[in-house]
């Protein structure tokens, strides 16, 4: 799952980003360092 989060960022959000606030390099973009997930399981 954390791939495909990776994926999306890399091919979609980075370019967005890139665009809407100029950067001329992909490495003046910030980077995602971590993914966390919570979930309840209700009443258990």
């Amino acid at each position: 799952m954390a791939t495909r989060l990776k994926e999306v960022y890399e091919k979609e959000i980075k370019p967005a980003l890139m665009e809407e606030f100029g950067y001329a390099n992909t490495y003046q973009v910030p980077k995602l360092e971590k993914i966390v997930l919570n979930m309840g399981v209700g009443d258990a």
